[in-house]
């Protein structure tokens, strides 16, 4: 199974560990690494082109945010969610992110806006690109940059650990058939309603788009939000 990963090259900005944990964050939102696969860090750093210690490192990581689970001589299996479970954690996404994102408005500037509009173009690139890995970071950033304008550093980590932890499997599928389109777009639309100020807007706009991507990407009929 592992063969069958397409992960990503690794920068030079942040720590081998650090980018090794944020690679296989996104293989496992993109559903690349399976629940009940076991995955051995000389196996990954072979693939990552590094030595183990930094793939045992940031597999450990995982283990701490509940993402993966130690198996004894084996290496780390992905661990798996319910559906209730998944609900569940993109509920708390909802109570977080939406009131949140909504308060942007009252601190975000035009130097901001500037730097973030490439962002979101970015994510209806790759969309567009059907570059899954790529969708994945680029839409995790996005939303991280615009909460941490708000300057709560614990909401922030709180929500990418949320984020990670709520990883949906079957965006593959979607992606190669342009399923992944919609949501993108909504990331300029985020902006534009913050722009303008538009309260009540970005905040049916936040709570869809926490829904449907719960939907979409695990393969579910969406239900309207009241």
């Amino acid at each position: 199974m592992t063969d069958s990963l397409e992960l990503p090259a690794l920068g030079a900005r942040r720590s081998v560990r650090g980018e090794v944990a944020n690679a296989l964050r996104a293989a496992l939102v993109a559903g690349q690494m399976r629940p009940g696969e076991v995955y051995s860090a000389p196996t990954l750093a072979a693939r990552f082109g590094v030595s183990a210690t930094p793939v045992r490192e940031a597999m450990l990581d995982l283990v701490k945010e509940g993402l993966v689970e130690t198996v004894r001589n084996k290496g780390f299996r992905v661990t798996e969610l319910s559906e209730q479970e998944l609900d569940n954690l993109t509920e708390i996404r909802r109570l977080l992110e939406v009131p949140t994102t909504v308060q942007v408005i009252d601190v975000i500037t035009a130097e901001d806006l500037a730097r973030l509009r490439p962002m979101a173009q970015r994510i209806v690139d790759v969309a567009e690109a059907r570059d899954l890995i790529a969708y994945i970071e680029h839409d995790r950033q996005f939303h991280l940059e615009l909460l941490a304008l708000i300057g709560n550093s614990h909401l922030v980590s709180l929500v990418g650990e949320l984020r990670a932890r709520s990883r949906l499997f079957g965006l593959t599928r979607l992606a190669e058939a342009g399923e992944l389109m919609p949501s993108a777009r909504e990331h300029i639309e985020m902006l534009d309603l913050i722009e303008a100020g538009d309260r009540s807007g970005l905040e049916r706009l936040m709570r869809a788009h926490i829904g449907h991507v719960r939907g979409r990407w695990a393969g579910r009929a969406e239900h309207p939000e009241p």
